[in-house]
């Protein structure tokens, strides 16, 4: 990645960040955090990485609400980017920060001694 997109994509996932927070008003995302933004070499198309505290059972309806919003936040990002055109936005939920919550609380169970089976799965 050139030094342009790594800026592009940080100042996309600044203004992302403000314009979900201060102008995008649906009760349906909650609390949401924009954890990356990947970016092309070409700057078409951005693809936005988000988690939320509501966790995976609303991961679908905020990528859908977000998606659905795509057009106004576009608009919205066009004077504060400064480009001639604004990338494409694409939005997916980042699900690193449950996986590593999961390791972790497995991680402290395995400290206390807590046994499990093999066949475990869903622990």
């Amino acid at each position: 990645m050139s030094k342009r997109t790594e800026r592009v994509a940080d100042l996309i996932r600044r203004e992302m960040a403000d314009l979900l927070m201060r102008k995008l008003r649906d009760p349906r995302l909650g609390f949401v955090s924009v954890t990356g933004v990947e970016i092309t070499g070409d700057l078409s198309s951005a693809k936005i990485w988000l988690s939320s505290l509501d966790g995976a059972e609303k991961r679908k309806e905020i990528v859908q609400v977000l998606t659905k919003a795509a057009p106004f936040l576009r608009h919205e990002l066009a004077p504060r980017l400064g480009l001639r055109e604004v990338p494409e936005l694409r939005f997916a939920y980042d699900e690193s920060i449950e996986r590593g919550a999961r390791v972790e609380d497995l991680l402290r169970r395995l400290n206390q001694g807590e046994q499990f089976p093999d066949d475990e799965e869903d622990a």
